[in-house]
């Protein structure tokens, strides 16, 4: 079914806002993929505040040529049956999730990101990110390091105060 002026205009509307408000988005190739694989793929991406969209390739490069930060994206590589996964909290969920996806449906394929800055990454560095750890997993391994050495310090305090109880209990064995 063709789409009306209008629908195409919305679309590249709604395209334009994700694009301005996604830290990362990520293209992938879905070719071969099924309709029941691919909203699987949109429930999963949506719990880590991804969105999945299906857009004709021709409106998200008419988007991007419209928007100043995007217009000098290199489109080359839009063709074909990509889908889009943007997210506006998260540098590397997108990328995540479609890895995630992708290893029980190897038919999706990595084809590249466009970053927050417009620059267009290729699908080695969009791998890259996917191994790297979520910020929520980043701020944790900073608060356990934060920590370590206030955890090590409260433990040589207690071991002074623990010895000095032990002599104290072993000498009132002792005299009782």
């Amino acid at each position: 079914m063709a789409l009306s002026k209008q629908q195409k205009e919305d679309i590249i509307s709604e395209v334009s806002s994700l694009l301005e408000a996604s830290k990362l988005t990520v293209v992938a190739n879905y070719k071969g993929t099924g309709v029941k694989q691919l909203q699987d793929l949109r429930k999963q991406a949506k719990e880590t505040g991804t969105k999945v969209k299906i857009v004709k390739n021709r409106l998200v490069v008419k988007a991007l040529s419209e928007s100043e930060k995007f217009k000098t994206v290199d489109t080359s590589q839009l063709n074909e049956q990509l889908l889009y996964a943007f997210n506006s909290e998260d540098e590397v969920a997108p990328a995540q999730a479609l890895a995630k996806f992708a290893k029980a449906n190897p038919s999706l394929v990595f084809v590249g990101g466009i970053t927050a800055e417009g620059e267009f990454i290729g699908a080695d560095d969009v791998k890259a990110l996917s191994s790297l750890p979520s910020k929520d997993q980043l701020r944790a391994q900073l608060i356990g390091t934060i920590n370590a050495p206030l955890t090590g310090f409260v433990g040589v305090l207690a071991g002074n105060v623990r010895g000095v109880m032990n002599v104290l209990n072993a000498r009132a064995e002792q005299i009782g």
